[in-house]
C-alpha cells in the first residue's frame, strides 16, 4: 500500500533502492463496479471531491496479505486506498474495517505514521455500494519490503541494521502513546490482557482445527500454566511486520507509514513484541522456518531476535523478561492465524492456492513451540 519510489534508484550507501509495492489486476472474486463508489466519494469530500473529476477511478488490487482486501483507486493526480473485508467466515474484530478506520482517525494526531482516513462507508446506503463496510484513505508514498528483495535491489548490512532498528523504535513509540489523550481508552479491555489472549487464541485454535492439524494441547496448557502478569497496558498494533511499514521513497530506510490497524487494541506491549518476533526469521533459522519468512530479516546486518528484544526493552524502559513464554505465544498465535486461513480454504470459502499447504506450516510451528518449551526447562 505504497507508491512513489523509482525502481533501481540509488539508496543510502549506493545500494539499489527497493521498488514500490505495486498493485495488480483485481481478482474476479474481489471485483466491484467503481462508478457508484466514485459518485458517493465525491459527495463525501465536498469541494475536495470535485477535484477527482467526473470519471470513476482505475481500480487495482494489492495482492499481499490474506485478510482485508486492499485496492488502489487511481485518479488523475491522486491515489487513494480502499479497504474492505473478504467474503466468508470472519473472526471477531479481525476484519472490522470500520473499527480500523476509527482507530486510525483517533490515533493520527498522536502517531503521525498512521494513514489519513478520508471517508468511511458506515450507513446502509454506502454499504450497499460494495455489499458491506469499507473505508477510503490517502495513499502513503514509499516502499514496502516483503519476503525477498526484488531482483536488482539490495540493502547493505549497515542499511539493514538501521532499518531493523528503525522498525523497533517505531514500535516503542507506538507503545508510548498516551491512550487517554488519543481518545482510545475504549479500544480494548485493558488489564488482564495476557490471560485473555492465552484463553482466546486457544479457543480459536480448537474451533479452527481440521483433520491434518496438530492438537497443540501441550503448548496451550504450558502457556496457561506459565503466563506472566501484564507488564502494562498501551496501544498495540498486533501485526507488526516490515511488510506493514512504508519506507521513505528517498531510500533512507526511514519509516513514514504504518499500515493494517485491523487488529490494534489495548494490551500488553511484550505480547505485541512476541507476536512480531514470530515473523522475525533470522539467517541461522532452519530451512522450514525460512520457507515461512515474509520479510527480509535474514539479510546480513539485520538484528537477531535476541538483539531486537534487548533493544526494545532498553528503549521502552522494561526489564528484560524470561522470553520463552512470549516466544512460544507468538509462534502459537501465528499457527492459529495460519490454521484459520487454512480452514477457510479447506471448507471452500477461500480459493487462493497459496493456502493449500498451510497445514504443513501449522505442524511445523507446533514442533517449534514444543522444542522451545523443552529448552526452557519450565
Amino acid at each position: 500500500m505504497s507508491g512513489g519510489a523509482q525502481e533501481g534508484a540509488a539508496g543510502v550507501g549506493g545500494a539499489a533502492r527497493p521498488p514500490v509495492d505495486e498493485p495488480r489486476a483485481v481478482r474476479d472474486e474481489d471485483a466491484f463496479d467503481p462508478t457508484p463508489l466514485h459518485a458517493w466519494l465525491r459527495g463525501q469530500l465536498g469541494d475536495e471531491g470535485a477535484a477527482l473529476g467526473d470519471a470513476p477511478p482505475e481500480v487495482r488490487q494489492f495482492s499481499g496479505g490474506a485478510s482485508n482486501r486492499t485496492y488502489l483507486l487511481r485518479y488523475p493526480g491522486r491515489d487513494l486506498i480502499l479497504r474492505r473485508p473478504p467474503a466468508g467466515e470472519r473472526h471477531g474484530t479481525a476484519h472490522d474495517v470500520l473499527r480500523e478506520a476509527r482507530i486510525q482517525q483517533r490515533l493520527k494526531s498522536a502517531y503521525p505514521y498512521v494513514p489519513t482516513v478520508i471517508a468511511a462507508g458506515e450507513d446502509d446506503v454506502a454499504q450497499a455500494l460494495l455489499d458491506g463496510p469499507f473505508y477510503v484513505m490517502d495513499r502513503i508514498e514509499g516502499s514496502i519490503l516483503r519476503g525477498n528483495l526484488p531482483k536488482g535491489t539490495a540493502l547493505t548490512p549497515e542499511e539493514a541494521r538501521r532499518l531493523s532498528e528503525e522498525a523497533i523504535d517505531r514500535l516503542v513509540e507506538l507503545h508510548a502513546v498516551d491512550v487517554r489523550a488519543a481518545g482510545l481508552s475504549d479500544l480494548g479491555r485493558g488489564a488482564g490482557y495476557v490471560g485473555r489472549q492465552v484463553e482466546g487464541w486457544s479457543k480459536r485454535y480448537r474451533a479452527a482445527r481440521t483433520p491434518r492439524s496438530p492438537r497443540f494441547e501441550r503448548t496451550m496448557a504450558w502457556l496457561e500454566e506459565h503466563r506472566p502478569p501484564d507488564v502494562g497496558t498501551c496501544v498495540i498494533h498486533n501485526d507488526w511486520r516490515l511488510d506493514n511499514l512504508v519506507l521513505d521513497p528517498d531510500g533512507s530506510g526511514s519509516v513514514v507509514g504504518v499500515l493494517d490497524w485491523e487488529m490494534a487494541t489495548l494490551g500488553d506491549p511484550l505480547m505485541d513484541l512476541g507476536g512480531a518476533m514470530a515473523y522475525w526469521v533470522q539467517a541461522d533459522d532452519d530451512r522450514f522456518m525460512q520457507l515461512l519468512r515474509r520479510q527480509p530479516t535474514h539479510l546480513p546486518g539485520m538484528l537477531t531476535r535476541e538483539e531486537v528484544v534487548d533493544r526494545y526493552c532498553a528503549r521502552a524502559g522494561i526489564d528484560r523478561p524470561d522470553w520463552a513464554f512470549y516466544e512460544v505465544f507468538g509462534l502459537f498465535r501465528l499457527a492459529v492465524i495460519a490454521q484459520q486461513i487454512y480452514k477457510r480454504y479447506h471448507s471452500g470459502q477461500a480459493k487462493n492456492p497459496a493456502f493449500k499447504h498451510l497445514w504443513v506450516g501449522v505442524r511445523y510451528l507446533d514442533w517449534r513451540c514444543r522444542r522451545i518449551i523443552r529448552r526452557s526447562g519450565r
